[in-house]
Order: structure tokens, then sequence, then C-alpha cells
């Protein structure tokens, strides 16, 4: 059976790294083809070397700037031709990126099942996030097998028909790669004095909270270093010069705010363990953070993620600037709140997702 493997972004890969490795477990039965957008380039390049992770096909299409619809339009015609040229018995997809949305269209142009790691996560807001919740409804209409991380997610993609044969409950490949990783108790140097008792993990970069809501967002932080001197702030930039001006603009005069490169995911891995709390709007970290214990605010207005709020372990506190600040005193100041939602227990898996994943492909593919 051949399975070809195609991710594009640091977070598709840190989510696939798992099942990569587990299909190469079965190399009697199953051959393994690993293809590569490069959609996020030395982010990327990062998690492939930590995972010791070698891609046979390497489409490099980051552009400086590029467009949605320029980088669409190149990923469609490069990928239809790598379909057709590996002729793969199922196509592995990861998340709601633009490489999995293009290389689900792909692989329907080929006639090539298509299993969707991650799939029914849902807001309803087709805005928000964007462009990853139409993406992800769009996977959900090509995909033959949906590896749905909860069971809010079997029933989203209930909800919308997908015949439930095709649903298949694995908990979230990125509890496997963190435990994979965290488990090897790795201590960076980050070169930064980290001697506060109580530090905050920032990460800030979705495309909805451009312009405004990042103002706020930054503004918050400010204050919440200024106010109280207990806390430090990491606030590892993503390369996206939309985040990188205001970040610098606002932050970067403040001693207890340390604004660093993007770290590789071990050393993040790391960081994120020894933090107090973490702020983001990022959905991986939603899903890792309360694997570790460590209490989330996110930084949006909605979540698909709303397993870790309903079990306590995550808030949706918004963009607005006086509710980041109160709702992280909160959590600062208040021990009883913040042990409550640290002992949440995480609703995302035990770690054996992507064992799960291949065994329903080899049952499901060799029949």
């Amino acid at each position: 059976m051949r399975v070809l493997s195609i991710f594009g972004t640091r977070p598709e890969a840190i989510k696939m790294a798992p099942v990569i490795k587990e299909l190469e477990n079965h190399p009697d039965r199953i051959e393994s083809v690993l293809c590569v957008t490069g959609q996020h380039r030395e982010m990327l390049d990062q998690v492939i070397s930590l995972f010791e992770i070698e891609p046979q096909i390497d489409l490099n299409l980051m552009e400086a700037n590029q467009t949605l619809a320029s980088l669409t339009a190149k990923a469609l015609t490069k990928l239809t031709d790598v379909i057709a040229d590996v002729k793969p018995d199922v196509v592995l997809l990861q998340g709601d990126t633009t490489t999995a949305m293009v290389a689900s269209l792909a692989s329907f142009y080929k006639k090539a099942p298509v299993g969707h790691i991650e799939a029914g996560l849902r807001t309803y807001d087709k805005y928000s996030p964007f462009p990853e919740e139409i993406n992800r409804r769009f996977i959900s209409v090509m995909a033959t097998y949906n590896f749905a991380p909860t069971q809010t997610a079997v029933h989203a993609l209930m909800a919308e028909g997908v015949p439930e044969d095709n649903i298949f409950l694995t908990g979230n490949t990125v509890v496997d790669a963190l435990l994979m990783t965290i488990s090897k108790h790795y201590q960076p140097n980050l070169d930064i004095p980290l001697d506060s008792s109580k530090l905050i993990l920032v990460t800030a970069h979705r495309r909805e909270n451009f312009g405004q809501p990042f103002r706020n967002i930054c503004i918050a932080l400010k204050k919440i270093a200024t106010r109280n001197p207990e806390v430090e702030i990491v606030y590892p930039i993503h390369l996206n010069p939309n985040v990188r001006d205001i970040v610098y603009q606002i932050l970067s005069d403040q001693e207890r705010i340390h604004i660093i490169e993007p770290l590789g995911y071990e050393k993040f891995a790391d960081l994120m363990n020894r933090s107090y709390l973490v702020l983001t709007d990022s959905g991986g970290i939603q899903e890792e953070a309360p694997v570790l214990g460590k209490p989330v605010l996110v930084l949006r207005n909605e979540t698909e993620r709303p397993e870790a709020v309903k079990a306590g372990t995550v808030k949706v506190v918004g963009t607005d600037t006086e509710t980041i600040i109160s709702e992280t005193e909160r959590l600062l100041h208040d021990r009883e709140e913040y042990t409550k939602m640290s002992k949440a227990q995480s609703p995302y898996g035990d770690g054996h997702a992507a064992q799960r994943i291949v065994r329903i492909i080899l049952d499901r593919c060799e029949k």
C-alpha cells in the first residue's frame, strides 16, 4: 500500500510527524511517501529536522508576501502532478491550511482517497478563523477517512451529513508529538533571563487579529508587565511583518517582555512546560498546554476547540485590552482560579492517536 502524506506548515508537520513515524513502523505493508509544499519554510524545516523526517518531494512554494490566491493556484497545479505521479492508495492531510485544502481538491481530481487528520473542528463563522474555517469544511466534503480528535468533532461531522462509517475517533496527534518531545527533558538556553516566578508565554499571529485587535493585545501585554513585577513575558514572534511591526512598535522597550525569534518545537515545548500560563490565538497550543497543566487564555472571539473550554483548562477572552488584563491578573493573583484551570483534565487524548490512524488505514485500505 502506498500512502502519500502532504503538509506545508510547521503546525501540520508537528501533528503529522507521529503518524509518519508510525507509518514507518510497517515497512512490509506500507510505502510511505512524503511531500512538503514549503508553505512555511524555515519554521517547517525546524520540525522536519527535529522529528528526523525526510520528504522525498519538496515543492518549495514559499514566496515573500504571496497572496492566498497565488499560493492556491501554484499548489493546485503542483500537487495534482505529484498525486498523478505517486498514484497513492490514500493521501493523508492534516488540519485546515491552504496546503491541506488544495491537496484534498487535487486528490479529488485524481480520484485518490483522502484521510483527514484533525477532522471536524468548527467555529461556524466562515471568516473566523480565515481562511481556515472554510478550508476544513471543504476538506470534509472531499475526505474518505475523517480522523476526528474529539467526540465534539465527531458530532460536527455527523451533523453535516458525513457518513458515520467514514468518521473515526482517534484523539489528537498533537498529544503524541508533545509527549515525544518533552520526554527528552531538553533544557534550552534561550539567552534571556527567566528569573520570574510567573512566566507568561505569548503567541499571537492570526490573520483575523491583524490591525486594531493586535494592537489591543500588545497594549494589554505592556500593561500586564508594568502592573505585575513578578511577571515576565516571553513572546516568540511570528515571521509575518503584520505581526512584527506592531509588536516591536509597542513592546520593544519593555524590560520584562522578551521578544524572541521563533523557536524550534523542542525549545518551544520546553518553554511552555516551564510557563505559568499561556496567552495565545493559536489553535495547536490550546491543545498542547492543557496536556502540561498550563491554563490558556485564548486571544480570539471564538474557538473551534470547545472541549478544553468545557473542561475548564481554556478560556476565550477575545482581543479587548481590559478583558485580557483582568483575566490574566485573575490567574496571577487568584490561586483557587489558577488551580481550577491548571488541574483540569485535557480532553485531547492519550498519546496514541497516530497508532489508531495507521491501524484504521491498514484495516480499511487492505480489505
